[in-house]
């Protein structure tokens, strides 16, 4: 890789589903920076697709996942993975602490009638509410 070439950037992505550890596409981030446990601001809706989740802008959850650091080359495979820009859509999440990171999501309209998630973690979405 020639130094300073558009691979060689950096950019922090969040995750909330199928990339966190343990899940079934960490894979993707083998040799990525883990930059800390993270909480999206309120402004979002988690949706269970079964297999993984997904996030779309509007509601009132704080979503909860993994920071990551990672190169451009990274980011197109994962993007690749993520059907993106087809099925998830590449965006700019807001977390708690104000950092704006990319993250993935998908539109409204895709997840309508989906089972929402409210207590804003995947790995919970089994427990029972309170």
């Amino acid at each position: 890789m020639v130094p300073g070439s558009v691979s060689d950037e950096l950019v922090e992505l969040f995750d909330y589903g199928s990339l966190l550890r343990g899940e079934r596409d960490h894979d993707l981030l083998q040799g990525a920076e883990f930059l800390g446990e993270a909480r999206t601001k309120p402004i979002y809706t988690l949706v269970d697709l079964g297999p993984y989740p997904a996030i779309f802008v509007g509601g009132n959850v704080s979503v909860v996942g993994e920071l990551y650091r990672i190169d451009k080359k990274r980011r197109f495979a994962i993007d690749v993975r993520k059907e993106c820009p087809v099925m998830f859509q590449r965006i700019k999440l807001e977390l708690e602490s104000g950092q704006i990171v990319e993250g993935y999501a998908m539109r409204e309209e895709q997840l309508r009638g989906r089972r929402r998630i409210k207590g804003g973690s995947f790995r919970d979405r089994f427990r029972p509410s309170r």
